[in-house]
């Protein structure tokens, strides 16, 4: 995302505010919060390795992340107990710090390391094959690493995984898990020992077991387990990191999520913006925020985010920017002897307007519909009454 650009916008509209009615600028202001931390405040998601497992941090980040295809990262060098950036395909990073191990002076490292990035989640791993019960000292040294993040908002989960090697035997085709007696038992040990910790229960997300691709394999294949992992970060992770790990692990549901909530803001603050007796002073504002609107769907679909390539879309659909501003200053011009009702409907018109817009990149980027599709619904949804509830994006 090109965050420079953005804050350009935000600052735009932040001035436009001081013009608007108090009680229109704190709706509006409400609206820019989580658009501001998806985007503007957009940086890689933090993770923390803890736990007994023994497998190199290299093979443990291609295992975990093999559902976003990573390419080779074994060859890559890892420093221990300090974070470092390990790029996932061409689609993000993923900030690593490996706090497996730490003696009395590692953990005053990882301390220093937390103290100037808070973690996101931590994920413990332990070995699945292993029949041995969970170490408590494992399980207190998570608890103490976990203290040392302090009072991060939102306070980082856990994510409890037992790393399964392949063994001979059959193997489940849902979960890629060799079928013998003792493994569900492994996953099991740990959610217990984990929920018995009162410190760390209360941070607990989930336990998963995740199947490790063989030693032989050129690249780790993606299996269920895999994809539910990095879904889950999409779907828990805070704001500022949800962004690239929803490009890393392309979780439809998360994308479309992220994008109705980018739409509806957008759309809820060209309504408030919209419906000031401002004519045409505000159409560039106005339409800025609608390119920016569409080239956000772009970014989170996997694309390259541009204001250009969103004019070039918004072109193929055969519709103008600007369309649904004149329709407004139209009818601004009939109802200017309905004092109040008139700029309500003024506004309405530039948020469906909006709305319609948006809709349309979503089908398109996200649905994979054609461009004639995407035309239809836009049509449709904007020739639907604008609604109040427009005002009402949804918080992620």
């Amino acid at each position: 995302m090109n965050q420079p650009l953005f804050l350009h916008i935000v600052e735009r509209l932040e001035g436009f505010l001081g013009k608007l009615p108090e009680s229109i600028q704190k709706p509006v202001l409400d609206e820019l919060t989580p658009l501001k931390e998806l985007f503007l405040k957009q940086r890689a998601p933090r993770l923390v390795l803890t736990g007994s497992h023994k497998l190199p941090v290299q093979e443990v980040f291609a295992n975990l992340f093999a559902a976003a295809e990573p390419g080779d990262v074994r060859d890559v060098l890892m420093e221990v107990f300090r974070w470092q950036n390990v790029s996932v395909g061409a689609f993000g990073t993923i900030a690593l710090l490996d706090a497996r191990g730490a003696d009395e002076p590692a953990v005053r490292k990882i301390e220093e390391e937390l103290m100037r990035e808070r973690a996101d989640m931590f994920l413990h791993l332990v070995d699945g094959n292993s029949g041995r019960p969970v170490l408590s000292r494992d399980i207190d040294s998570l608890a103490a690493i976990v203290q040392l993040n302090g009072s991060a908002s939102p306070a980082a989960k856990v994510i409890g995984i037992s790393l399964l090697a392949s063994l001979r035997g059959s193997v489940s085709r849902e979960t890629g898990i060799s079928a013998t007696p003792d493994r569900p038992t492994a996953a099991s040990k740990l959610e217990a020992a984990l929920s018995g910790n009162a410190l760390i229960r209360e941070q607990l997300l989930q336990v998963l077991e995740l199947p490790l691709a063989p030693p032989a394999a050129e690249t780790a294949e993606a299996t269920p387990a895999a994809r539910l992992f990095m879904a889950l970060l999409a779907q828990r992770l805070p704001n500022e990191a949800r962004v690239e790990m929803i490009r890393i692990s392309r979780d439809r549901e998360a994308q479309a999520q992220i994008a109705q909530t980018l739409v509806k803001s957008t759309a809820a603050i060209c309504t408030a913006v919209g419906a000031q007796p401002i004519p045409l002073a505000d159409l560039p504002i106005l339409t800025t925020l609608q390119l920016v609107m569409v080239s956000g769907i772009m970014y989170i679909a996997g694309r390259e985010r541009s204001l250009r390539a969103a004019t070039e879309f918004v072109a193929a659909l055969g519709v103008n920017v600007g369309a649904g501003m004149i329709l407004r200053e139209g009818a601004r011009a009939v109802l200017k002897f309905f004092p109040g009702w008139g700029n309500v409907v003024c506004g309405m018109v530039a948020g469906a307007g909006t709305y319609a817009l948006g809709k349309a990149a979503i089908v398109y980027f996200l649905e994979g519909v054609s461009l004639q599709d995407a035309r239809r619904i836009y049509i449709r949804s904007r020739k639907k009454t604008a609604s109040p509830k427009l005002l009402a994006a949804p918080r992620v």
